[in-house]
């Protein structure tokens, strides 16, 4: 744990945004130290809310802060190139919520400034660093359940139609698989830790044609697969499914999970409770936090490469539907 004051600065105050916030309250030596939005009422409104020392209607504003020791980004996923490219420029560590960005054309842009810029980025897949999936990975690497060889699914949430909203709207590079989706298959992705050889998809298009529905399945040169599916116009269960040669692991509500699941191949079941603090989203702070402290320019649990990878898969799943964000 960091106990160095740690001043964060956060661009975009949306929802997430306060989510992070909230998290930054229960991490010893973070300091929320900045908000930006390009509304000036609205950035004084989430400064006040979080108890920011400053409030700012202009993002350039709060990356030329010097105190400023990371940005977490927080804005719409069509601006994350924008956003994230502006604080590498100015060498200041950039946390960005995912997607990283909207292709992977755009990632491998970010990636080679942070390198160049000698600067610290990492992709804010939050649920790599909960308890849950912290311990997860630990008892898989023990062989709890042997070798692992199914991996299912799912994150879906219903959002009322409305084609201003960033779940539908393709200009805000909407849609289930951006916005969800990346999360079944990063965890697949941890699991397994090669990329597929098979990738197969099918998705159904709202009005705005970005997905409203889509699913995924990944075949691996292991033998293994990994089957998931994402929506933003229905609430799937979020569970997580781990089958290996010796039992399973079921994770309800992967995404946030706190409670793991196991049952042996010999009938034996265990239930092990993993709680987080506060909205969960304090674990990937901290990482950031020991990272840049550290002197690293980025995380050996949410590595750059992993997160281009990621990247190319959706960029692969996208093409095979002739999905299109406009500016692509």
């Amino acid at each position: 744990m960091c106990t160095k004051s740690f001043k964060w600065g956060i661009m975009g105050c949306g929802n997430i945004a306060g989510q992070f916030a909230t998290s930054l309250q229960s991490v010893s030596g973070a300091v929320l130290h900045a908000v930006s939005s390009r509304s000036e009422k609205k950035a004084n409104s989430f400064g006040r809310k979080y108890n920011a020392i400053k409030s700012y209607d202009d993002y350039e504003m709060l990356v030329q802060d010097p105190e400023v020791d990371a940005v977490y980004i927080a804005t719409p996923h069509n601006l994350h190139l924008e956003n994230t490219m502006m604080c590498l420029k100015h060498k200041k560590a950039v946390l960005c919520e995912k997607p990283l960005t909207v292709n992977a054309i755009e990632a491998k842009k970010l990636i080679e400034q942070a390198r160049k810029s000698e600067t610290f980025l990492m992709e804010a897949v939050w649920t790599r660093f909960l308890p849950s999936t912290v311990k997860l990975n630990q008892l898989l690497n023990e062989g709890i359940i042997g070798t692992c060889r199914l991996v299912q699914a799912d994150f879906g949430y219903n959002m009322p139609f409305d084609a201003s909203h960033r779940s539908y709207n393709p200009d805000l590079a909407g849609g289930a698989l951006l916005d969800v989706g990346i999360y079944p298959i990063n965890f697949a992705q941890m699991i397994f830790r090669e990329l597929p050889l098979e990738i197969s998809s099918a998705f159904v298009p709202s009005i705005t044609g970005v997905d409203e529905q889509s699913a995924y399945i990944f075949k691996y040169p292991s033998g293994s697969l990994a089957v998931m599916n994402s929506a933003v116009n229905v609430e799937t269960q979020h569970n997580a499914w781990i089958y290996g040669s010796e039992g399973f692991v079921h994770m309800p509500d992967f995404f946030h999970a706190t409670k793991i699941h196991i049952q042996g191949k010999d009938g034996k079941s265990d239930t092990i409770s993993v709680p987080f603090e506060s909205t969960g989203y304090g674990y990937e702070a901290i990482e950031v936090m020991n990272c840049i402290n550290s002197g690293k320019i980025e995380s050996t649990i949410m590595p750059l490469s992993e997160s281009l990878e990621i990247m190319e898969l959706m960029d692969t799943i996208r093409g095979q539907w002739g999905l299109k964000y406009p500016g692509e």
